[in-house]
C-alpha cells in the first residue's frame, strides 16, 4: 500500500474521501501492471460506484489532458508513484 506517498495536486473532496480515493489507487496498483491504466481505471471506478453510488469517472495516465464538469465535493486528482489520477462524480443536466 501507497497511499502515504500520494501527492495531492487538486481536490474538493472531503478529506475522508480523498483518502478512499488514494486507497483505491494504491490497491489497483497491487492488483494490476503499472501500464495497464485502463485496468486501474475500471478498478478505482467500480469501487467508487459501489462505494458513493453510480456515475464516478477516473482517468488514469502519465499524460493527459481534460475538460469537464463534476458534481461539488466529489473531484480529485493527484500523483501516485508515475501516474496520475483523475477521480470525479460527473455533473447533472438541468
Amino acid at each position: 500500500m501507497l497511499e502515504g506517498k500520494a501527492m495531492v495536486e487538486d481536490s474538493d473532496m472531503p478529506v475522508k474521501m480523498q483518502m478512499q480515493a488514494m486507497a483505491s489507487a494504491s490497491q489497483a496498483l497491487d492488483l494490476f501492471d503499472v501500464f495497464d491504466c485502463k485496468s486501474i481505471a475500471g478498478h478505482i471506478k467500480k469501487e467508487f460506484d459501489e462505494r458513493y453510488g453510480s456515475g464516478w469517472q477516473c482517468v488514469v495516465g502519465s499524460n493527459f489532458g481534460c475538460f469537464f464538469t463534476h458534481s461539488k465535493g466529489t473531484f480529485i486528482y493527484f500523483q501516485l508513484e508515475t501516474l496520475k489520477f483523475l477521480i470525479f462524480k460527473g455533473a447533472s443536466s438541468p
